[in-house]
């Protein structure tokens, strides 16, 4: 415990105040985006820095079939970013993120405990550094030490949750090293998971993340070893490893897309041990203006006690949009889904539709209902996006705790 804290402590305290002496007279003077060649002194490193403003303007409507009250939140998230120039190697960034509700549309539960009796829209409203870190890097090795963002492959075990006003990260370190354009390795060691649901529900931990990547004339094969621990007094352990594939072939105008994963997970807390495995097959094919996607995703179960589970992952792109299954049924589950998407008017759209069931059904619980969702994006000018997307869940079986659900988005993006 005392050397997690130490570790904390350094990456919290001791970096922080150093990035900030460097960044944040900076961060006051320049309100532009300026080029960020390598600098040859701090001061320059520090004048030819980039900063960054995002905002995102959304609205959410929540209606589900139970006695909770229908919801909705008019939010706004501003991300402030400002990232140094090189300096022989050496560069870092700061960022703050703020989630504010607009016009007072705060009719929702934000899960902090703030309108119990309606239904949960995850937008809390919250201030908070999002991102500090000093990153070193020369050739094809990087090293990265304090809050940051951490991603591997399609951020199914390890992703930043962005859809949510108030993104995911990470305090920790993380190693990479590029030993040519084929191969690279990533190591982190993580201290601290800054969820989304604002610095209440931090959770402290000791994770060990490894993930390798080999690049084919076929596609990217990944290995990975995810070795999750809460810093807590009981002990547990959640150890996730596998191996993902993924490529694409083009075939004269059409092109041809395939993803092939499995992984295999320990389970241990408070002397209660489990095993279980996950899966994924999908095939696509695509033309020049529209792609088919069929997928089967399987995260399986120990006997209907434990179910697969990925709690670092950017769990609103799986599963459906409307997030019945953040947390895997006991029963496990399993998804069957497909979609098709293109382009339109300038934007994107897409459709999918999804049946779950369960992997290991019990007497109560097969039937895990299913799924429709639809989006469409459209970029304005060069710093705008508008989108809407909208999600439906029919439930199945009674006793899989499920009501049917519709959710419903509209906002507005700006990049500067």
């Amino acid at each position: 415990m005392m050397r997690k804290n130490q570790l904390a402590s350094f990456i919290n305290k001791r970096l922080a105040k150093s990035a900030l002496t460097i960044i944040a007279p900076a961060s006051l003077a320049l309100m532009g985006q300026v080029h960020a060649a390598e600098a040859t002194t701090i001061a320059e490193a520090v004048t030819e820095g980039k900063v960054k403003v995002d905002l995102n303007l959304r609205y959410e409507m929540v209606e589900q079939d139970n006695a909770l009250k229908d919801a909705d939140a008019f939010t706004l998230r501003t991300r402030l970013t400002y990232a140094t120039a090189d300096y022989y190697g050496f560069s870092s960034l700061v960022e703050f993120e703020d989630s504010r509700v607009v016009a007072g549309v705060d009719d929702y539960n934000d899960t902090l405990g703030n309108n119990p009796d309606y239904s949960v829209i995850a937008d809390p409203e919250t201030t908070e550094l999002d991102q500090l870190f000093l990153k070193y890097q020369y050739e094809g090795f990087s090293v990265k030490g304090g809050r940051q963002v951490i991603t591997f492959d399609n951020q199914r075990f390890v992703g930043h949750v962005g859809w949510r006003q108030d993104r995911q990260t990470f305090d920790g370190v993380m190693l990479e090293y590029k030993f040519n354009d084929m191969f690279q390795i990533d190591y982190g060691y993580i201290t601290q998971r800054n969820r989304i649901f604002a610095e209440a529900k931090d959770i402290d931990s000791k994770d060990n993340l490894i993930n390798a990547q080999l690049k084919t004339g076929f596609g990217t094969l990944s290995a990975y070893g995810y070795l999750l621990e809460e810093d807590t007094n009981i002990e547990n352990g959640l150890d996730t490893y596998g191996l993902r594939f993924t490529g694409k072939a083009d075939i004269g105008d059409i092109k041809l897309l395939y993803t092939a994963e499995y992984a295999t997970q320990d389970s241990d807390t408070a002397g209660q041990s489990y095993s279980a495995d996950y899966m994924s097959l999908e095939g696509g094919v695509g033309f020049s203006v529209v792609t088919f996607k069929v997928g089967y995703e399987l995260l399986g179960s120990d006997g209907g006690d434990y179910g697969f589970s990925t709690p670092l992952a950017t769990l609103h792109g799986f599963n459906g949009w409307t997030d019945q299954f953040l947390t895997t049924p006991k029963e496990g589950l399993a998804d069957l889904y497909a979609s098709i998407g293109g382009s339109v008017i300038g934007g994107k759209w897409a459709v999918a539709y999804h049946e779950f069931d369960a992997d290991e059904s019990s007497a109560a619980v097969d039937d895990l209902g299913s799924e429709i969702n639809a989006v469409f994006s459209m970029p304005l000018y060069d710093h705008y996006t508008v989108g809407v997307k909208y999600a439906a869940y029919s439930a199945g079986d009674v006793a899989a705790g499920k009501v049917d659900t519709d959710k419903a988005w509209v906002w507005f993006n700006a990049k500067f």
